[in-house]
This record gives structure tokens, C-alpha cells and sequence, in this order.
């Protein structure tokens, strides 16, 4: 008799059932409930290897695919957890073995043959990790066609600013500059996934067993057509415990909120009024409990403190694999269930960033207004000088001292500085440069720069890559 219960997969060697405690204690079951789809297709890919190898015959094949799809249909109204979580079972794929029994007793019976919840386990991650991967290549392509067309529409404008490093004046560039390097980040986030649902195509762990195969004569390329891979693995100790793909997706994710991290702190700082070069609409913003004035952007908010939960989490399940031996070991279930929360919460992170960009509207006319503040034609004075022959630390000197005398003065930058620069670096003729911040953004000559034809340039790149 099985002391473990009917809705655990193992038992028959021990006279006593598992301690309540110590068994809750190692349940995942609500940290991988979300792998049930995934655990379906896997257990329907293997019922076919099953019924191809004469292990199982067509009625018993028809019985147990049968049983699998009404746990499909299952699984959206929410039934089938709740099914699980009523059985106590240890974790997803325990859950669905016993809810076929119960749906085809007879047929039950042989949903595992030749089958270790190791290489489930595997395979279930696997193609969760894939289809995550293309969930979140589609976000970031959502996220990088709205930069993209919002840079085309601030080009159109010419909506200028000053770019900051350190948070201070840098030098002036083009809104749709802004843009278009949010799009940038973005367009290699998708990429990132990209590769990942790539790679979570490449081998299939499906057959391998336990660590070492199975003396059934199971066809491993049934199963790895039927689950959309290239080919089954080629060696089963690796392919039980290999979690590279799991923990790239995560790494992805968590790579796509920090990006998403970035642009919602610049985002913050703008939305506010020392700034005021952009406003939160309604539709995004939260208000204060005591504040009536508060116009909070709290999704952008939340965004930053999303990437520093991924970034930890991402952290721990790479540190939860590091002491794991070849094969499996239960320690993996953490690392399952960190790949799960850090890709969950990264992706709703991202959803959340894609769904609050639209409601930002842009304050052209106090961008512009600011946008010569801090001297940022400084860097095109001294280029002008380094173009007359002068040394470039010698041009640095003169143009700061230049920046100096004006900002004693509590003035911009001009002509007479144009002509006391040409005097004191001995020029013979006239030192000509931008002193306004749209003739800078023009005046840039290199590819990948804030000029507007380089940005249209990149722009259509960009929109060619996606």
C-alpha cells in the first residue's frame, strides 16, 4: 500500500506515511502552479512516445490524452488548483498525474511509464521558459515601436533639451534622441529573449529518465517533435538538471526592468515640477490620502523597485544552483521557484512600464525654454578651437575659463566670448561655433549623433531590425 497518499508519486517502500509538516515544507505547488499548461503538453508528448513505442495501446492512449485535455480546459477557470490544492499534492506535476488518475483510473496508471518527474520537471521549465521568452520579446518590441514612433513625431517638432550627466547640464540634444536610445535598450532586450526562446528549442529532455535514460524503447524524437524541439538531449544526467534556459529568461527579464528601471527614474524626475518636462496622465497617475495637490507616477515607481526585486532574485536562483551536483537534487525546486517569481514579477514590471509610456505627454516648451542652461554649447566652443589646431586640453582650459567669466557675469555664452577666445588662443581668423542649442544639435557630424538626419537614420535602423 501506498502510505504516501494518492496524490504523491512515490511511497510504496515505506510503512509510514510522510510527516504533514515535512511534506508542506517541501510542496511547490503554488510557486509552480503556473507550470500546468506546460505540464500537460509535456505529458501529451510523452503519451504519444508511449503509444508509438507498443508501451500503452490506442484505447489507453485515447483515455489518457483525453483525461490531460479536460485538465487543460481545467486550468483558466482556476478548477484545476483548486483540485490541487485540495489533494495536498507536493507540486504541479504530482497534481496532474493524480487528477488523470481520477479522471482515467485504469488508464492513470500509465501516464508514467519510463518517465522520472526529473526530466518533467526539465522539460515543463523548458517550455515555460520559451513561451515567457516570447511573451517578453513581445513586450519589448510593444515598447520599442512606441519610442520609435514617438521619436518620429518629436523629430518632426525638433523638441530640443539638455541631455545631463550627473544629473547636471551636458550637452543639447533632440527629444527624439531620448527616444530613440529608449528604443535602443529596448530593441536588445527583445533580442535577449529572442535567444532564449531560440535556445529553448534546441534539446529536449524528455526521455531521459531519472539520470540515465530508460530500458523501455521510447522514440525520444516523437516527444521532441511533438514539443517544438530541434532534438532530444544528448546526455541525460546533464539534461536533468540543466536550468541554463530557466535562468536565462530570468536573466532577461530582469535585464528588460532594469532598462525599464532607467527610463522610469528619468521619467520620475521629469514629471516633476522642478523639471516639468513631461506630465502623467490621469489615467496613470495616484493621488496622496492627505495630499489633495499629489499627482504621483507610481507606475514608474514601482518599475524601480521591480528591477532591484529581479536583479535579487535572479541572484538567489543562480546562487540556489551553484552547490547542486550533477543530476538532480531537490535544491532545484528553489531554483524553479525563484526563475518563476523573478520572471512573473518581471514581466508584470514590463506589461506595467509598455501600459503607462502612452500616458506621458511631453512639455515641448519647457524643454526648449531650459534647454541652453548649464552653457552646454561649452563641448561645440572647444571643438571649434581643437578644429583651429589648438590642443584639446588647451581648448578645455580657455573655454572653462571662458564659462567662468560668464557665469560670474550671469550671462550665456556669445559673440564677444567667440572673439576673447579667438584673441587669447592667438587665432587669425574668425572662431565661429553654435551658441544656440538647435544650431549644436545640427552642427554634430557623426553617425549614432543627435543630429537629425543621424536620428532619422537610426530611427529607420531600427524599425527595419524589428
Amino acid at each position: 500500500m501506498n502510505k504516501a497518499g494518492p496524490a504523491l508519486q512515490w511511497g510504496g517502500r515505506f510503512a509510514d506515511a510522510p510527516d504533514a509538516a515535512l511534506l508542506a515544507f517541501g510542496s511547490s505547488l503554488e510557486d509552480d502552479l503556473v507550470l500546468a499548461p506546460f505540464d500537460v503538453a509535456c505529458s501529451q508528448a510523452h503519451v504519444a512516445t508511449l503509444a508509438a513505442a507498443g508501451i500503452i495501446d490506442v484505447g489507453t492512449a485515447h483515455a489518457l490524452s483525453s483525461a490531460l485535455q479536460a485538465i487543460a480546459d481545467e486550468i483558466p477557470s482556476g478548477e484545476f488548483a483548486a483540485q490541487a490544492r485540495a489533494l495536498g499534492a507536493e507540486d504541479v506535476h504530482g497534481a496532474i498525474d493524480a487528477r488523470v488518475r481520477a479522471l482515467a483510473p485504469a488508464a492513470g496508471e500509465w501516464l508514467h511509464a519510463g518517465r522520472s518527474r526529473n526530466d518533467q520537471v526539465a522539460t515543463t521549465l523548458t517550455l515555460y521558459a520559451r513561451d515567457r521568452a516570447l511573451r517578453g520579446a513581445d513586450l519589448c518590441e510593444r515598447i520599442a515601436r512606441f519610442a520609435i514612433d514617438s521619436a518620429k513625431k518629436a523629430l518632426r517638432d525638433e523638441t530640443v533639451l539638455a541631455a545631463t550627466t550627473h544629473w547636471q547640464p551636458a550637452q543639447a540634444i533632440l527629444l527624439a534622441f531620448w527616444l530613440g536610445a529608449v528604443a535602443e535598450m529596448f530593441v536588445r532586450a527583445r533580442r535577449r529573449f529572442g535567444r532564449v526562446a531560440a535556445d529553448a528549442r534546441e534539446a529536449s529532455p524528455l526521455g531521459s529518465g531519472a539520470c540515465s535514460g530508460s530500458t523501455l524503447p521510447l522514440e525520444r524524437t516523437i516527444a521532441a517533435q511533438e514539443l517544438d524541439f530541434a532534438a532530444p538531449s544528448r546526455n541525460a544526467l546533464d539534461s536533468v538538471g540543466d536550468r541554463d534556459v530557466a535562468l536565462d529568461v530570468l536573466h532577461a527579464a530582469t535585464r528588460a526592468v532594469v532598462a525599464a528601471s532607467r527610463v522610469s527614474e528619468e521619467l520620475v524626475i521629469w514629471c516633476t515640477p522642478a523639471f516639468g518636462y513631461a506630465r502623467l496622465g490621469d489615467a496613470a497617475s495616484t493621488g496622496s490620502s492627505l495630499m489633495p495637490q499629489k499627482r504621483n507616477p507610481d507606475p514608474f515607481e514601482l518599475v524601480r523597485a521591480a528591477a532591484a526585486v529581479a536583479t535579487g532574485t535572479y541572484a538567489s536562483a543562480l546562487a540556489s544552483l551553484g552547490g547542486v551536483a550533477l543530476s538532480y537534487h531537490r535544491d532545484l525546486q528553489e531554483t524553479k521557484a525563484q526563475v518563476i517569481r523573478g520572471t512573473e514579477r518581471g514581466l508584470a514590471a514590463l506589461a506595467a512600464f509598455a501600459a503607462a509610456l502612452p500616458h506621458v505627454h511631453w512639455n515641448a516648451q519647457a524643454m526648449t525654454a531650459r534647454a541652453g542652461d548649464g552653457y552646454v554649447v561649452a563641448t561645440d566652443i572647444a571643438d571649434a578651437l581643437i578644429a583651429h589646431g589648438i590642443s584639446p586640453r588647451k581648448a578645455h582650459l580657455l573655454v572653462g575659463n571662458a564659462v567662468s567669466v560668464a557665469e560670474r557675469d550671469g550671462r550665456a555664452l556669445g559673440a564677444r566670448d567667440l572673439t576673447a577666445l579667438a584673441k587669447a588662443a592667438k587665432l587669425k581668423g574668425v572662431l565661429k561655433a553654435p551658441l544656440e542649442p538647435l544650431a549644436s544639435i545640427r552642427a554634430k557630424k557623426t553617425a549614432g549623433s543627435t543630429s537629425p538626419e543621424a536620428v532619422a537614420r537610426a530611427l529607420s535602423e531600427l524599425e527595419a531590425i524589428l
